[in-house]
C-alpha cells in the first residue's frame, strides 16, 4: 500500500510539469537563501568574536576580586598560580593561559602624548593567547619576560610621529600612588584589525613592567584560552571552582557583554530568518497542492466511491508535499554548498574598511556553513511544510463522493 501511495503521489506531481518545477525551484531558492545568508552572518559574527577574543580577553579571565570595579595597580594577584588552580590551568580542556600586568599609562614621544594601556606579558605564553605576536609588521616581538623593549601599534607610531628604534617615555603610577616614568625603545610595531587597538595598547616584558611599576611577582589578570569560544561552560566552572573566593573568574561573554549579546541575538535571528523564508514558501506550497487537488476533484471522488479510505487520500497528498519539499531541499542544499565553497578563502570587503573598523569587523568575510544550520533549515522546511500541507490534504479527504463526482 505504501508503494502504491508513493507511486500515485509521484505521478500526480508531474501531471503539471511547469507548476511542479516552479515549486521545486522556489523551495530550492528558499533553502539556498536560508543557508547562504546564514553562512554569511555566521562568518561575520564568529570572525568578529574570534578576533575580539584573540585580541586580549581570551575565553576566561582571572582577576583580583576588586580589579574590574577598580582597575588600580594595587588590585593584583600572584604571577604564578599554584595548587588545584595550576592543575586545572594545565588540564586538557585549556589550550593556553598567560599572566599579564595591565595598567593605564601615558605614552609620550618628542612631539605627542597619548593615554594607553600598558601590558606586561610573557612572550612564550602570550603568543598562544593573543594576536600580537603574529601581527608584527616591523621589528620583532619580545624575546622573554625580561625584555624591556616596547611593542606599539602602527597607528600609534603615526600619531606620536615616531617609529621603530625610536625612544618613547611611559608614565604611570606605582602602588604608593607615586608617578613613575621610564624610557623605552620601540622594538616592534604591530598591525591590528582596527585602529583603536593599534592606538590603545602597548606591550613589554612582564618582568620589565613589574620592575618599572614596583610590583615584583604580581600581575593583574590571567587570560585563558579553551577549545572554542562556544565551549567554555565546563572550563569556566572548573577554573571558578579551583580559584575559590579569593579570585574573580569571568567568561568572555561577561568581559565583552556587547559581543556576548550579539552572539545570542545571532542564534535567535537564525531561527527567525528561517521562519520568515518558510512563510513565503508555504503560500506557494499550499497553493500548488490546492490547485493540484482542484484539478482532480472528480478523480478523488471516484476513488472514495470505489472504497478508498479518506486516510489514503490524506496520505497521498502529504506524500506529494514531502516529495516536493525533499527534492527542493536537496537541490537547495547542493546549490548552497556550490556557492559557498568558492568563497571559503574569504570575501574582500576592503572597500568598506573604514566603516567596518568602526564596528570591529574584519575586512575579509569568511562564510561559515555549519552542519547545525543546514540541519535546522531543512528541519524547519520539511516539518512546517508537512504541517502546511495538512490543510489541503484534510480538505481533499473530506470530499463526499457524490458531490465530488458532479463537480465541474
Amino acid at each position: 500500500m505504501i508503494a502504491i501511495i508513493f507511486r500515485l503521489a509521484w505521478r500526480n506531481l508531474w501531471r503539471n510539469n511547469r507548476r511542479t518545477l516552479i515549486m521545486l525551484v522556489t523551495i530550492a531558492v528558499g533553502i539556498w537563501a536560508m543557508i547562504f545568508m546564514t553562512a554569511l552572518m555566521r562568518g561575520m559574527v564568529n570572525k568578529m568574536v574570534r578576533d575580539a577574543v584573540k585580541v586580549l580577553p581570551g575565553h576566561v579571565q582571572i582577576h583580583h576580586p576588586d580589579y574590574l570595579d577598580d582597575p588600580n595597580i594595587v588590585n593584583s594577584i600572584e604571577e604564578h598560580p599554584d595548587g588545584i588552580l595550576l592543575q586545572v590551568l594545565n588540564g586538557p580542556d585549556i589550550v593556553a593561559w598567560s599572566s599579564r600586568v595591565r595598567v593605564a599609562a601615558i605614552i609620550s614621544s618628542a612631539r605627542e602624548s597619548r593615554s594607553i594601556t600598558l601590558l606586561g606579558v610573557d612572550p612564550a605564553t602570550e603568543s598562544e593567547v593573543s594576536f600580537v605576536a603574529g601581527k608584527i609588521v616591523q621589528g620583532s616581538f619580545l624575546n622573554d619576560g625580561d625584555d624591556d623593549g616596547i611593542i606599539v601599534g602602527r597607528k600609534l607610531t603615526e600619531t606620536l610621529e615616531t617609529g621603530l628604534g625610536k625612544r618613547i617615555v611611559i608614565m604611570s603610577q606605582d602602588p604608593d600612588n607615586e608617578i613613575v616614568d621610564r624610557g623605552f625603545r620601540i622594538t616592534g610595531v604591530f598591525d591590528a584589525n582596527t585602529e583603536a587597538l593599534e592606538e590603545g595598547y602597548v606591550f613589554t616584558g612582564v618582568t620589565a613592567a613589574q620592575n618599572f611599576l614596583g610590583i615584583p611577582g604580581r600581575v593583574h589578570e590571567v587570560a585563558i584560552v579553551g577549545r572554542g569560544f562556544r565551549q567554555i561552560d565546563g572550563m569556566y566552572q572548573a577554573v571558578k571552582n579551583a580559584a575559590g573566593p579569593n579570585f574573580s573568574v569571568l567568561p568572555w561573554t561577561e568581559l565583552n557583554s556587547y559581543l556576548g549579546t550579539m552572539l545570542g541575538v545571532m542564534d535567535g535571528f537564525v531561527l527567525v530568518w528561517f521562519m520568515v523564508v518558510f512563510l513565503a514558501l508555504s503560500f506557494g506550497l499550499v497553493n500548488t497542492l490546492v490547485m493540484a487537488i482542484f484539478e482532480r476533484v472528480r478523480e478523488i471522488g471516484l476513488m472514495l466511491a470505489l472504497g478508498v479510505k479518506p486516510m489514503i487520500i490524506l496520505a497521498q497528498i502529504i506524500v506529494e508535499s514531502v516529495c516536493l519539499l525533499f527534492f527542493g531541499a536537496l537541490t537547495g542544499n547542493l546549490v548552497a554548498w556550490l556557492t559557498i565553497r568558492p568563497l571559503q578563502d574569504g570575501i574582500d570587503l576592503s572597500s568598506y574598511a573604514e566603516g567596518l573598523e568602526m564596528f570591529g569587523y574584519s575586512t575579509i568575510l569568511y562564510p561559515e556553513m555549519t552542519v547545525e544550520d543546514v540541519f535546522t533549515a531543512n528541519v524547519v522546511v520539511l516539518s512546517l511544510g508537512i504541517i502546511a500541507s495538512l490543510f489541503p490534504a484534510i480538505r481533499a479527504s473530506r470530499y463526499q463522493p457524490v458531490e465530488a463526482l458532479i463537480k465541474v
